[in-house]
């Protein structure tokens, strides 16, 4: 191979066009961002990516993006990307570019490094005691582990991790997530609520603005896991989060019976249809088994793994019926905390072992959709992004 069927630095460039930093919502190439393309042999390529900051948070998202674009050209075996720092002149152009005048944003999602999204496409199946506990379940593995509640008319994160009150605001004017049981983030519609069971009335573009929200104004930290607790249905938010987070990907919860199994099953083909990758199905209330040790199917038997099975993804777990798993819940302290010997826990923590294993450790991207410019509800106090 010569280095004339290399791809040209015109070609190159245009490649990284798909590159988009997460925060500023623009590719690489208009920002002015990409230094140089050089081919220091004829089948490698080098290119200097220019920083905001020598400790740019999303410098390994750059690093891994980069990699992979120009990897994927014609002709190249070997890609090489160095890093330098915008002078202060190349910054102040870098604003007047993007329109701000208040600095450079420094990564609300920056540091997260896994988007996991738990839905079921159906109400009733205990999605969101699987996500508290499950979040939970991985802040007990060690794991730097969130909350966000996108259900805005049946919130219940709050109720289940037993958080609530009201985010302050940091000094870069992001809402800072509360915390509980020692370090789980949490983030809930209920924190901007002047009751704690006001109905919220929202159609899909204020949704999709929420959620967007959430993601873009919150400041998340460093993050191995967000679960974000879907509402019920398949379509809204799956268009929204493949929107925004199109590296996000999905854990799907059904319970045994087929009629659970079968609306999971559309829910994770839509999620599909955007190409969000599914990781994994949890069954829920998998079987009871009572005092004198018979073991009782009252939701059915075999769904979940039918479900894995048809997705071709891992059965993550089978949480048992127990009634201490919904009374922990009730009370706000999540039973793999409470009692990480009970049959429900082992379960959960089973789930989350096998989620840590089939994700890799690489930081979420964030892209730029249209906002709808639509006010909140009354009695609604979220900040509203500019």
């Amino acid at each position: 191979m010569t280095l004339t069927e290399m791809p040209t630095r015109d070609a190159v460039r245009q490649a990284l066009r798909t590159v988009v930093d997460p925060e500023l919502h623009q590719n690489i190439v208009d920002l002015g961002m990409v230094r140089s393309v050089e081919y220091p042999s004829a089948r490698e390529v080098s290119v200097t990516v220019s920083l905001t900051t020598p400790g740019c948070p999303i410098r390994s998202h750059f690093q891994q993006a980069v990699d992979h674009t120009v990897g994927a050209l014609p002709g190249v075996e070997r890609v090489h990307v160095d890093f330098d720092v915008l002078s202060e002149r190349e910054k102040d152009e870098l604003k007047q570019r993007v329109g701000r005048t208040d600095g450079l944003p420094d990564g609300a999602l920056a540091a997260v490094k896994n988007v996991i999204c738990v839905g079921s496409g159906k109400g009733g199946v205990g999605k969101s005691t699987t996500t508290a506990n499950l979040t939970a379940a991985l802040f007990a593995e060690g794991k730097r582990a969130a909350a966000l509640d996108a259900d805005v008319w049946g919130y219940s994160i709050p109720r289940m991790l037993g958080v609530h009150g009201k985010p302050k605001v940091s000094a870069n004017k992001r809402i800072l997530p509360l915390v509980v049981h020692g370090g789980v983030k949490a983030m809930s519609i209920e924190f901007f609520l002047e009751g704690r069971d006001q109905a919220v009335v929202w159609r899909g573009p204020m949704l999709h603005k929420a959620i967007r929200q959430f993601l873009e104004d919150v400041e998340w930290g460093e993050l191995d896991y967000l679960l974000i607790d879907l509402p019920p249905g398949t379509g809204d938010v799956s268009m929204t989060l493949a929107q925004l987070l199109p590296q996000s990907r999905f854990v799907i919860v059904t319970t045994p019976q087929p009629a659970a199994q079968q609306v999971a099953k559309r829910a994770a083909e839509t999620a599909r249809r955007f190409d969000l990758e599914i990781v994994g199905v949890i069954e829920n209330m998998s079987g009871f088994v009572a005092p004198t040790g018979e073991r009782y199917t009252i939701f059915g038997e075999g769904g979940g793994q039918t479900l894995s099975d048809e997705l071709d993804v891992p059965l993550l777990g089978k949480i048992p019926l127990q009634e201490e798993l919904r009374i922990a819940a009730d009370n706000g302290t999540p039973l793999v905390l409470e009692d990480p010997d009970a049959p429900a826990s082992q379960a959960l923590f089973h789930a989350a072992r096998g989620l840590i294993a089939t994700t890799p450790q690489q930081l979420a991207v964030l892209q730029p959709p249209a906002r709808p410019d639509i006010a909140p509800p009354s009695g609604v106090s979220l900040p509203m992004a500019p």
